[in-house]
């Protein structure tokens, strides 16, 4: 399986554009080899360079198998998204307080559709996906303020 975007390379930068700097938006996503065993993919966006540990940044669950392209500044009918640490439900930007940040961008495939509500927390959902991982990918994206 691999994760990947039109908007950057992995390990390079991220366009300004999907920052708190510019738009705030999340760039579009091409996912390709998922395995026809999925039942369900996970997306979840973090930032482990933030100076008070890992800020997760965007946390999707149930996003439909048959998805190749998330669309810039929007996703999949019928995923369930939880708030991130910026307490909101929408895609949390790059925006590192100093330094160069790394972003991951994390998918994961799954045997099974995760049966949690709405308000279900990153623990619950990355202990639902024990033991259900089928595959996953990751696109590394860097950002640093000027």
């Amino acid at each position: 399986m691999k994760i990947s975007s039109p908007a950057f390379e992995n390990n390079s930068k991220i366009p300004k554009k999907y920052t708190c700097d510019r738009e705030n938006i999340n760039p579009s996503l091409k996912i390709k080899g998922v395995t026809k065993e999925t039942r369900g993919l996970v997306l979840i966006v973090d930032d482990p360079d933030a100076p008070l540990g890992t800020f997760f940044h965007l946390l999707v669950w149930n996003i439909p198998p048959e998805t190749n392209l998330i669309e810039e500044n929007s996703l999949p009918e019928g995923t369930v998204q939880e708030k991130n640490n910026f307490d909101k439900e929408n895609y949390g930007n790059s925006c590192p307080p100093f330094g160069e940040h790394r972003y991951f961008l994390k998918i994961y495939a799954l045997d099974k559709k995760l049966d949690l509500s709405s308000d279900s927390r990153l623990k619950e959902v990355e202990g639902a996906t024990k033991g259900h991982i089928l595959d996953q990918a990751q696109l590394i994206g860097l950002y640093q303020r000027k």
